[in-house]
């Protein structure tokens, strides 16, 4: 049996191999409320975001399978976004969406203005009578294809599908279980004024609508 002598302990920090303050603090340290209004550097993102992208690109095959990934990368974060906005919420107004127009609300209204400074430029439900589950974002100037360089060949690709997984994340923290695709709808040609505008597309499951149904009827 091995003998553990009264030698020298390490304490868990050395052990982590992580570098600390001196002050001891670190993030977990900051109250939910102090960082309300920071902002990030848009230069930081975009050298993050880009190799974001860069990474999924080298292991998929096609354009769809990187748009799924992005999607797939965006969704966790919808949902700790969804908790994080409503504890910043004042007491009154801290309780979650319970119909789908409130959260679609607080998706253009909160979460856009958290991410990106600004609302969502317009929320629209779809026209056509055989599809009432599908509802419209709308974001003229995508802040995630600002700064991504995307091949002629590839000229179909839209990495909001990464912003699509985090909407689709909120949506599902909210209880609200969705689909969540981002769509090109920008012209192309020369003194179009939003060539990059983009349409979040929202597809509610079935029981969402039935849920609803049963609200309206109460």
């Amino acid at each position: 049996m091995a003998h553990f002598g009264p030698g020298k302990t390490a304490s868990s920090k050395e052990q982590a191999g992580l570098r600390y303050p001196s002050n001891g603090k670190t993030i977990y340290h900051r109250p939910l409320h102090r960082t309300k209004t920071a902002e990030l550097s848009q230069s930081s993102f975009a050298y993050l975001f880009s190799e974001m992208v860069s990474y999924a690109q080298r292991r998929v095959t096609g354009i769809q399978e990187l748009e799924k990934r992005l999607n797939v990368q965006g969704h966790p974060i919808g949902l700790k976004l969804l908790d994080l906005l409503l504890t910043r919420e004042p007491p009154r107004s801290q309780a979650r969406p319970l119909t789908i127009i409130a959260l679609l609300h607080f998706i253009k209204i909160n979460l856009w203005t958290h991410l990106f400074g600004r609302q969502a430029d317009r929320l629209e439900k779809s026209s056509n009578p055989d599809t009432p589950d599908e509802y419209m974002i709308v974001d003229n100037e995508p802040l995630v294809n600002a700064y991504i360089s995307v091949p002629r060949e590839m000229s179909q690709l839209n990495c909001a599908a990464y912003v699509a997984g985090v909407v689709e994340g909120v949506c599902d923290g909210a209880a609200f279980p969705a689909r969540v695709t981002a769509h090109s709808v920008g012209g192309k040609e020369e003194g179009e004024m939003w060539p990059g505008k983009t349409v979040f597309l929202v597809k509610f499951q079935p029981e969402v609508l039935e849920r609803e149904a049963l609200f309206g009827k109460g």
